[in-house]
């Protein structure tokens, strides 16, 4: 069931897959905006993202401002990313997909 608070509804989910670097961000960018716009959480699925680079980094502090973002499954490389910049302390990080789809 999905409730709504002002017009958004409550989840959705944006899978990310491969390798993101600025040559390479624009659809997940553009799938990212879109859910952030329509739904009071937006969960990164990052199970299956095998390299990011700080231009993705910066795109995940962008959407975790206008909307409360949920990083589920980072795989090694983008937690290595996320612990040397300190972002880990900024964005919400779930070990699953179940637990970050959870309200």
């Amino acid at each position: 069931m999905e409730d709504t608070h002002e017009g958004r509804t409550t989840v959705a989910v944006v899978a990310a897959a491969g390798e993101y670097d600025t040559d390479t961000l624009g659809p997940i960018e553009e799938e990212l905006a879109a859910a952030a716009a329509t739904h009071r959480i937006v969960v990164l699925d990052a199970s299956r993202l095998t390299f990011a680079d700080s231009s993705f980094l910066n795109l995940l502090l962008r959407v975790h401002r206008s909307t409360a973002l949920r990083i589920a499954a980072p795989q090694p490389q983008l937690s290595r990313l996320l612990e040397m910049t300190g972002a880990d302390g900024v964005l919400d990080l779930r070990p699953t997909l179940e637990a970050a789809t959870r309200p």
